[in-house]
């Protein structure tokens, strides 16, 4: 896997990185079929910062953006695209030891988390006014959390614990529940996501590396069940309609293996290839449409695109990173990619 602290030791061993710069090749296609690609190789402007893990980013509404990273001083750092420039650079403050994580229920709101150095989950908030403080959901997690809204004004939060079990707490409006072991034998953190109200689906690698995946139906929790595959990175998984999931991770052969819920039935595990050393990220800007991100084994963020019929072949953004890169949409023939840079700036595609 890329890691951070890997590059970290190197760079003080004398070794020099370059980043990818801006492409200067001619401007970009803008007719209509640049809609069908995510993002374009070589486009890349830096945003500057100092960070020390992943990017994480989440979108509110049509044309913004806000994206969020640890930086030097174990903070969580802040800028957003307002749909006409972006902000500076802000401190959200707190100590933290993952990177954070976003997620939005509703318009001008993000609720923001992340394992803090007490291994205790923090949570902080935006209101549309403006933060509120830190504070400490408690629990001992090993994992940076996986959050996911199905509703206005709820959140479920999941982690890994110190007996490689899933725990779970959650937001009603009211008030926080308390943690709750779902169980299960994992090894890093699960990945949620919902497809309508009061629907959850989890997942999460096991330590056989096979993916297992467990369900809230409105009423409890189903019981987890393996759907197999041998993996060796966490799972990414979205839904891109009413009762569809699609999720992705690398196998031991390197090469990113997807697996997908039609409705009725789980298809089987299929290969698309690739030379991959970072898990994959996964976004859906429309019905039908996939772009997923990972980073290869010459450090650059490589692509694949599902366009509703068919997989594009994978192609090199160009862009250098030693984390996993982060992705968002807010609208259709949209898809915002960060990276944090070797040179350990924020860097953008789009």
């Amino acid at each position: 896997m890329v890691l951070l602290t890997n590059l970290l030791t190197l760079l003080a061993h004398g070794l020099t990185l370059v980043t990818a710069a801006p492409s200067s090749s001619p401007p970009p296609d803008t007719s209509p079929n640049l809609e069908s690609r995510a993002t374009l190789p070589g486009r890349w402007e830096s945003l500057g910062g100092v960070l020390t893990s992943q990017p994480s980013v989440v979108s509110w509404g049509a044309n913004r953006l806000d994206v969020f990273a640890k930086g030097t001083d174990s903070a969580c750092w802040h800028r957003w695209w307002d749909g006409t420039r972006w902000g500076g650079w802000e401190s959200l403050g707190g100590v933290l030891s993952s990177s954070p994580v976003p997620v939005s229920w509703g318009r001008n709101r993000i609720d923001l988390f992340a394992q803090g150095t007490d291994s205790a989950l923090w949570h902080r908030w935006w209101d549309g006014s403006r933060w509120g403080g830190w504070e400490s959901l408690g629990g001992i997690i090993q994992s940076t959390p996986s959050a996911v809204s199905w509703g206005a004004n709820r959140l479920d939060v999941f982690a890994l614990g110190t007996d490689s079990a899933v725990y779970h707490r959650w937001w009603d409006g009211r008030r926080w529940g308390g943690w709750e072991s779902l169980g299960g034998k994992v090894k890093d953190a699960p990945a949620a996501v919902s497809w309508g109200p009061n629907r959850i689906d989890l997942f999460a690698v096991g330590t056989d590396h096979a993916l297992y995946h467990k369900w809230w139906d409105g009423t409890r929790w189903g019981g987890w069940e393996s759907l197999g595959g041998v993996l060796e990175s966490n799972p990414a998984a979205v839904s891109w309609g009413r009762n569809r999931i699609d999720i992705f991770a690398i196998g031991t052969d390197h090469a990113l293996w997807h697996k997908w819920w039609d409705g009725s039935r789980w298809g089987g595990w299929e290969s698309l290839g690739g030379t991959l050393e970072s898990a994959p990220v996964v976004v859906s800007d429309r019905p039908g449409r996939l772009d997923v991100y990972a980073v290869g084994t010459d450090s650059a963020v490589w692509h694949r695109g599902w366009d509703g019929t068919r997989w594009n072949g994978w192609e090199s953004t160009k862009g250098l990173t030693p984390a996993l890169p982060a992705a968002a949409s807010w609208g259709p023939g949209r898809v915002d990619l960060f990276v944090t840079g070797t040179n350990y700036a924020l860097w953008h595609n789009w």
